[in-house]
């Protein structure tokens, strides 16, 4: 073959690399930067790394014939800017980069353009496809996911766990394609909601996962986001400073203790990742935070805010995940993981930019990693497509209280319009559970509740004169009522607080 004939792009896949020593690391990359990556299209991409000090760098990227020249600064640093074109839906086209500093060569290979997601939280973020024994039984049909996840145009990056006391530069992780040999370890949460997103579009997707299982959301929050408001700083950060903890040597090592601790994850695994354009965020957390109420609401738009501030990206989509429910071996009349649900929905309400997938529907009350994550990534994937792609005719929420009224002892609840679809069904055709009445007492009772057109129905024989409702606040219940899109109702109450 005459290497004269091939185009920029072939020759910068077949270009081979000057063979680097270990001890050698004049020249290499940062973080997340390599074979297989995605990058993010129609943004730049932020190419940087470390070579010796006040020497010259010239990067070729495949895209353009243009040849970037830049100089390492005094302590060997060197970045550059390169625009990204946008993804071609079409056809996907493996692109190369060449840094050259000297005689020392770096090429990186294979790399796509498409979109970039940041994907984060605790357990069910974390959890793989496959089994982790004992303490994860994998998701649904396993086994056939990860026959059928040869899908070239979807990448995934794990960021490897670490603490940190103070916001480091590097973390460590390497993109591979998704195949049978690599999805099985993933997280099954990020990988299900690309394959969607892939699908739909037709454009790369790479998934950046940083999530370690029993973490807290204080954990992925900056010292200086803690700081700056004095309620944060009074629950998370305070008693941490204050104790002997904060003064432990920190090593890799997992432990509960450790994972809930402020700002350690931020430190290592959020703040090395600053330099990366994204698409948007996913986010499964909350178990751990669970007995917060309401100030959760405050944590999670603070490091909302703090992230997009690291990414600088104002408007970074955000979309999660409301805590599925679990009755954490206590008695069943318990509503705090209900408040907490509460606070989460609270979220999308005071943070532009922001969705929620409710879980209330696909749970098992006896299972804190729920395994059907197939219909959760849809979900998921439906409000990523309806609000960052722009898919505006696609129905992405269930139905969600808008008002109620009395007729005699029955209590009329109305649904926002927006979030009917097609209008109220069960998806077991029984009558939808887990409603209840109150009287100007206060006293809750179960209620019946019917399906009449676009309202339910809602009557108690224990209460002749209502005038509160709440639907499924309790910290367990496995609900029915959704759209005919499948979408569950949002529990809500009216009036009083437990």
């Amino acid at each position: 073959m005459n290497i004269k004939t091939l185009s920029l792009s072939t020759f910068l896949l077949l270009a081979t690399p000057t063979v680097l020593h270990a001890e050698d690391t004049s020249l290499r990359l940062g973080t997340a930067l390599g074979d297989h990556m995605v990058i993010q299209q129609s943004a730049d991409l932020d190419l940087w790394g470390f070579a010796s000090p006040r020497q010259p760098v010239n990067i070729t990227v495949s895209w353009t014939r243009e040849t970037i020249k830049t100089v390492s600064d005094n302590r060997g640093r060197w970045s550059v800017a390169i625009p990204v074109p946008a993804a071609d839906r079409k056809k996907t086209i493996p692109h190369g980069i060449k840094i050259q500093c000297g005689r020392l060569v770096r090429s990186v290979s294979d790399v796509l353009i498409g979109d970039v997601w940041l994907c984060s939280g605790q357990s069910n973020m974390d959890m793989t496809i496959k089994p982790f024994l004992p303490w994860l039984m994998g998701v649904m049909h396993y086994r056939q996911e990860i026959e059928s996840s040869d899908l070239p145009g979807i990448r995934l990056f794990d960021v490897k766990t670490n603490f940190k006391g103070t916001p480091v530069e590097e973390c460590k992780g390497n993109w591979v394609v998704s195949s049978p040999s690599t999805a099985g370890d993933f997280s099954a949460l990020a990988f299900l909601f690309a394959r969607h997103i892939h699908q739909a579009t037709g454009i790369p997707i790479g998934l950046i996962v940083s999530s370690v299982g029993g973490s807290s959301g204080q954990a992925w929050t900056s010292r200086k986001t803690l700081t700056a408001d004095s309620l944060l700083h009074k629950k998370y950060l305070l008693p941490y400073d204050s104790s002997s903890l904060s003064r432990e040597p920190l090593d890799s090592i997992v432990t509960f203790e450790k994972v809930v601790r402020p700002t350690l994850f931020y430190n290592a695994m959020i703040h090395p990742l600053r330099r990366l354009a994204l698409k948007g965020v996913i986010w499964y957390q909350g178990e751990s935070n669970r007995m917060d109420g309401m100030l959760y609401t405050r944590l999670c738009a603070a490091m909302i805010a703090d992230w997009r501030d690291l990414f600088q990206t104002p408007d970074l989509p955000f979309y999660y995940v409301q805590v599925a429910p679990y009755h954490w071996n206590e008695a069943p009349s318990l509503t705090y993981y209900a408040a907490f649900r509460e606070a989460q929905a609270a979220i999308r309400k005071q943070v532009a930019g922001t969705e929620m997938a409710v879980t209330m529907d696909l749970a098992d009350p006896n299972e804190l990693h729920p395994p059907n994550k197939q219909d959760l990534a849809y979900r998921l994937s439906k409000i990523a497509l309806a609000r960052t792609y722009g898919l505006d005719s696609i129905v992405f929420r269930g139905p969600e209280f808008l008002e109620m009224a009395s007729r005699d002892s029955v209590i009329l609840v109305r649904f926002e319009k927006s979030s009917l679809g097609s209008g109220l069904m069960t998806s077991d055709g029984r009558q939808p559970r887990h409603f209840e009445l109150a009287g100007a007492d206060g006293i809750f009772h179960p209620a019946t509740a019917l399906i009449k057109g676009d309202e339910l129905h809602l009557q108690s024989r224990s209460v002749m004169k209502p005038v509160h409702v709440r639907y499924a606040f309790s910290n367990a219940p496995v609900t029915n009522l959704t759209n005919q899109e499948g979408f569950p109702a949002l529990p809500f109450r009216t009036g009083l607080t437990p």
